[in-house]
């Protein structure tokens, strides 16, 4: 197999990202970070790094990132804060805690630009659902976000333990819902419920992972422009480069085409400023954007 060529330019997005925009889903590794057991391995091809995501964030229009904490450094947050590092200012991170983190490692994380706890609860994923309570308490201490992954189609399993969450949270990948839901199904409308109190986010981020479908992706299409419709206030997005679950260059997505198609089940631009700009500042307590 050849090896894996990720598209780093082309046309820009059409309408022009605004300034300030954030990208709130992507990983980035460093060499001399090893990947860890348990976890699925560094993604394949060249090490995606921050000269790489530097290009996208110029292609794109991108001003500000969430470095995601990757499987595969499970538990060790190394490779992710030394990534945020080099980024600078722009970039904040989401990194992996539990029930041993104490309040010093909390205070450190937090003054090397930790702003959020990450729970993955599936495969290769480093916390799962059953420390959200531990993962939940110390965010809410640190003033944190908390990012959960699960396949949204148990969500009715989860959901008196999702209502307790106190911290600000984001429902990732698009509710990962794997077998699909319908917009009038028992899970939206539980979604949108857990919406309304006030401290759930929606991400669009990954479309490919769980769609049952091809390019555009009208499965989830469906059920995401119904939440971006019920409430603008609440959506973020994220590139979730580098594609890691992508193998070959042929299947290598456009950025620039696939934020178009994401962003346009926006119901109009006002929610498009909103998921890219004032969204992500309230998710992740970002300051306001000053252009250089």
């Amino acid at each position: 197999m050849s090896e894996l060529v990720r598209k780093l330019s082309g046309a820009a997005p059409n309408p022009a990202f605004p300034r300030g925009a954030v990208d709130t889903q992507m990983h980035m590794y460093l060499p001399h970070y090893p990947a860890l057991p348990g976890g699925p391995g560094l993604p394949p091809g060249a090490l995606p790094g921050p000269e790489d995501y530097r290009r996208l964030m110029q292609w794109l229009g991108i001003d500000r990132v969430i470095i995601t904490q990757g499987n595969a450094h499970q538990r060790d947050n190394g490779n992710t804060l030394a990534c945020v590092a080099e980024m600078g200012e722009a970039a904040r991170a989401v990194v992996i805690i539990d029930a041993t983190t104490t309040e010093k490692d909390m205070e450190k994380l937090t003054a090397s630009g930790a702003v959020g706890a990450r729970i993955m609860d599936l495969p290769g994923g480093a916390v799962n659902l059953s420390e959200l309570e531990a993962v939940d308490e110390r965010a809410h201490a640190a003033d944190w976000m908390v990012a959960v992954q699960f396949d949204g189609n148990t969500l009715l399993d989860h959901l008196p333990r999702l209502q307790n969450i106190r911290s600000r949270w984001v429902f990732d990948h698009h509710g990962k819902f794997f077998e699909g839901i319908k917009t009038d199904g028992p899970e939206m409308a539980a979604l949108l419920k857990l919406i309304d109190r006030g401290n759930l986010w929606f991400k669009f981020a990954g479309v490919y992972e769980s769609s049952r479908e091809n390019w555009p992706y009208e499965d989830v299409a469906a059920f995401s422009r119904v939440v971006a419709a019920h409430a603008p206030e609440r959506i973020v997005w994220g590139t979730n480069w580098p594609h890691n679950s992508i193998r070959e260059t042929a299947a290598y997505p456009d950025d620039a085409r696939l934020a178009e198609l994401i962003l346009g089940w926006l119901p109009d631009e006002a929610a498009r400023h909103r998921a890219l700009v004032e969204n992500p500042e309230a998710l992740f307590k970002l300051p306001p954007f000053e252009a250089a």
